[in-house]
């Protein structure tokens, strides 16, 4: 892939999730699980089977949660008081919330989003939160605007599986979280062998099926960048959730919803 192609890969998904933050998105009308198409029942149902509690669901402001993930990451993050937690993807910033009620006063919630549209809303949602321990800076994720060894965990809700070069998000990651830190994602990865006109497709990269990497290659680029005690385990509610997404595709088949856990090393080692 040459680097204006990974240009207007970036652009298609800026453009899309631009629209969804100014309230409209083109889904498909059968979509019926779909982030944009859902009601608010439907959506509300689909959180929860995710591993959000209603308890959760009820504590962010309204236009806070778009129904935009694949799973819940500030379960798998054992968050804990005092933590510096980065999002990656924030979107309107509803793990962010959630991750900043568990971390307290004491800790604080850093989310980064390359569309300024969803980070101008995340930080109206944060003024009607009254939320003192979030910011949220505008950048790419192979970019990140955090300094390094500065964060205890990185959290992520489906968003990786649209940057085109995933290797140098996972270094980035490993630059920016301190000695010991550790991701908790939740994010789609191929299961399978991705027919080519599936890749193509533009509705199905933008919506985190085309550019999902797979799952044994998903392991050998965290060891790569240096992470240890790597753990990829798919969801039991892939197949629901996916072909919700777009119906009839047969996605459900060669993706899954996973949760990815891996670890900084306290020591770093010499790779070269």
């Amino acid at each position: 892939m040459n680097a204006m192609n990974e240009n207007e890969k970036r652009q298609m998904v800026r453009e899309r999730y631009g629209k969804i933050a100014g309230g409209s998105c083109g889904c498909q009308p059968a979509a019926t699980m779909s982030c944009c198409c859902s009601s608010g029942t439907i959506l509300d149902s689909v959180n929860q089977v995710m591993g959000y509690t209603k308890e959760q669901l009820k504590a962010v402001v309204e236009g806070a949660n778009l129904g935009l993930g694949c799973g819940n990451p500030t379960a798998i993050g054992r968050l804990k008081p005092g933590e510096v937690v980065l999002d990656l993807g924030s979107g309107a910033g509803f793990d962010c919330f959630l991750a900043a009620k568990q971390v307290g006063e004491s800790g604080r919630v850093i989310g980064v989003d390359m569309t300024p549209e969803m980070l101008a809303r995340a930080r109206e949602n944060a003024g009607k939160m009254g939320s003192t321990n979030v910011e949220f800076r505008l950048g790419e994720i192979e970019h990140l605007p955090v300094a390094d060894n500065s964060v205890d965990v990185i959290i992520s809700n489906c968003v990786i599986n649209l940057a085109p070069d995933k290797r140098k998000v996972f270094a980035e990651a490993m630059r920016v979280l301190k000695p010991g830190g550790r991701i908790a994602v939740s994010d789609v990865v191929a299961i399978a062998e991705m027919p080519e006109p599936m890749r193509q497709q533009a509705a199905l990269l933008t919506g985190c099926v085309a550019g999902a990497e797979h799952i044994d290659r998903l392991r050998e680029i965290l060891y790569e960048v240096g992470f240890l005690e790597v753990r990829i385990e798919t969801k039991s509610y892939s197949k629901e959730l996916v072909s919700g997404w777009f119906p009839g595709s047969g996605a459900e088949n060669v993706v899954a919803s996973a949760d990815i856990e891996a670890v900084k090393p306290i020591v770093s080692f010499d790779r070269a």
